[in-house]
Parts: C-alpha cells; sequence; structure tokens
C-alpha cells in the first residue's frame, strides 16, 4: 500500500509566468473529487492527503481551493487534507476565514508557503505565524511548508519556523529543501540535529535532486534516527507520482523503512 502525503487539487487559471504567453503548466490538475479519486485508484494510492493548489501569484486562487479540498476530506475516509493559509497581513481576514475551518472533519494541517509573497523572519509576518501556529497547536494539525529555494521560502529562512515552533507542532518540510543547497544543508546535520533537539521535524523528497533519496537513507541507516521522520510525497500534478515512488522506492528497498515512508508515517501523521 502507498499513502501520498502531498499532492494539490484544482485548477489553476492560465498565467503568464516568467514573462511569456499565459500557460497551463500543471496538465494533470484535478477540479472534482471524483477525478481525484479516479486518479488514486488507478495508481494504487490507498490514502492521500490533499492541499490546494496554488503557483499563480493571487492568492484568492488558493484560499478559494479550501472547500474543494474539505470536501475530498468529506467524501470518502480515505483523504485527509490541508487549508491554505497565508502569515501575509493583507491575507489575514481569509487565513482566519480558513483558521475557522480547522476542526472541520478529515482537516489534518495548514498548508504554509512563501512563494506567494512574505519570508518568516519578516516582522510583518510574526503575528500571523504565531497565530497560525496557534491554531495548529489547538488542533493538533500538521503546518506543511514549502522549502524550494530561489523563492523567499529557503530553508534557511524556513528554518526558523522548525526552530520557533517545532517544540510542540509538527511541522512537514516539502520537497527536502528544494535544491542542492537544502539538500545538504538538511542530510548533512539539520535535519538530524533537529531530530536530536526533540523537535518535530518531518519531510518528502518529492523533487529531490538525484542523489538525495540515497543519501538520506544512508544517513537515517548510519545515525539511527529520522526512518519515522520521512513521508512519500507525489506532489501531483507539479510533481509525477510514477517517477517519485519508482525513485524513492528504489533508495530505500522494501524493508522496514520503505514500509514507515509509504505507510506508517503518514498514519501517525495525517491518519
Amino acid at each position: 500500500m502507498v499513502f501520498d502525503a502531498h499532492r494539490h487539487l484544482g485548477v489553476l487559471p492560465a498565467y503568464p509566468f516568467y514573462g511569456g504567453p499565459p500557460v497551463k503548466p500543471d496538465v494533470t490538475a484535478r477540479a472534482t473529487v471524483a477525478h481525484l479519486m479516479a486518479d488514486l485508484y488507478a495508481e494504487g494510492t490507498e490514502r492521500a492527503l490533499v492541499l490546494p493548489n496554488y503557483g499563480v501569484p493571487d492568492p484568492d486562487v488558493a484560499f478559494g481551493f479550501n472547500e474543494l479540498v474539505l470536501e475530498a476530506a468529506a467524501a470518502d475516509d480515505r483523504v485527509r487534507c490541508g487549508l491554505w493559509v497565508s502569515p501575509r497581513p493583507q491575507d489575514a481576514g481569509r487565513t482566519e476565514e480558513a483558521l475557522r475551518l480547522a476542526g472541520e472533519r478529515g482537516v489534518r494541517a495548514l498548508k504554509l508557503s512563501f512563494l506567494l509573497g512574505g519570508r518568516p523572519t519578516d516582522p510583518a509576518c510574526r503575528p500571523l505565524l504565531d497565530r497560525i501556529f496557534a491554531a495548529a497547536r489547538e488542533h493538533d494539525l500538521v503546518v506543511h511548508v514549502h522549502t524550494s529555494p530561489g523563492a523567499a521560502s529557503d530553508i534557511d529562512e524556513v528554518g526558523h519556523l522548525v526552530d520557533w515552533y517545532a517544540g510542540d507542532v509538527a511541522v512537514h518540510l516539502v520537497h527536502f529543501g528544494g535544491g542542492m543547497s537544502g539538500h545538504i544543508k538538511l542530510a548533512g546535520s539539520r535535519f538530524f540535529d533537529w531530530i536530536d533537539a526533540g523537535k518535530r521535524v518531518y519531510t518528502d523528497l518529492s523533487w529531490a535532486i538525484g542523489f538525495t533519496p540515497r543519501w538520506l537513507a544512508a544517513e537515517i541507516d548510519r545515525r539511527g534516527a529520522g526512518h519515522d521522520r520521512v513521508l512519500f510525497a507525489s506532489d501531483e500534478p507539479w510533481g509525477d507520482y510514477t517517477g517519485e515512488r519508482a525513485r524513492l522506492g528504489a533508495a530505500v528497498g522494501d524493508g522496514e523503512l520503505a514500509r514507515l515512508i509509504f505507510r506508517d508515517t503518514f498514519e501517525k501523521l495525517y491518519a
């Protein structure tokens, strides 16, 4: 059985990314719960954490998909969902609306990304960060954080969230740092230092550069720690389910570590 700890629901509008014509690169994006469930069945995915799709620089779009992911979680017990929230002051009203839904059936996460603006160390963002993590603490939710470099959410910035909040709130670092620098900083020491310090830190390896799953698996074995902190994630429609599953499976084999990554840690964190 495979449990997917990170995929998106909702179809984005076309957008002129990077100065080009309007395009829709997320070609497998799904607009309905029925299409989502058909994909899970076709893949053989038994359970999934579903998050609002985002990427165009319009927070209204991501916030608008909160109702859709709630619908998915209510429709089938195999689905859990995360709600889109934002620490930007201009998004305060919509974030409060989202947090009022945090106790709804099937909600297991709050999704946070700085790709649409803001940064953890911006003083203007700190009040809403405190509010978001307080809600996660109250409802025993995971805060699901994008870590891709090249934007304001590099692991050095996002790492502050682990330092500040992960003592009593689970923080899921998406994409394991998102690139070469993040991978090396995390696998080289920082991820394990946080675990040793008692931080509730988790990660997935979607989008990870090729060497990273093998290296992280070797470090987990060498250090005897971290085996229960890594989850499988497809990041569909931005990732590739088949490729992510094959690549991670080749790195971790079919023993206890694979069982934890592909199933049991999801059960612990999201089910």
